[in-house]
């Protein structure tokens, strides 16, 4: 059986989330720009360890974020990437950067 990994969701909902997701990239772009500018050693171990949190999570955000944005662009986005079935909408809908379907997702997170 043969895995259509293209899929073609509405136009104008892919539209509107590519919009949304370069809003986003630019938000954690300009954050990751300001905690890399206040990266000054404050002597203090806790907020040192905030700083290094902060730091990572914007990281992920972005790669999450720039990984959306290929999908859409090659057409592969809303496939999951480990059996190439259609990741719901509603998925999507809360999650807009999942490159697995739910049973897959569990399978990853094992």
């Amino acid at each position: 059986m043969s895995v259509d990994h293209r899929r073609v969701p509405d136009q104008g909902w892919l539209a509107d989330l590519r919009a949304s997701l370069a809003d986003d990239f630019a938000t954690q772009t300009a954050r990751l720009r300001e905690l890399t500018e206040l990266n000054a050693d404050t002597g203090d171990p806790g907020e040192a360890h905030n700083q290094a949190a902060l730091l990572l999570a914007t990281r992920q955000n972005i790669e999450q974020i720039t990984g959306a944005l290929s999908r859409i662009s090659d057409g592969t986005y809303g496939a999951c990437q480990r059996c190439g079935r259609s990741i719901p909408a509603e998925r999507l809908e809360i999650l807009p950067h999942a490159r697995f379907c739910v049973p897959c997702q569990e399978k990853q997170n094992r």
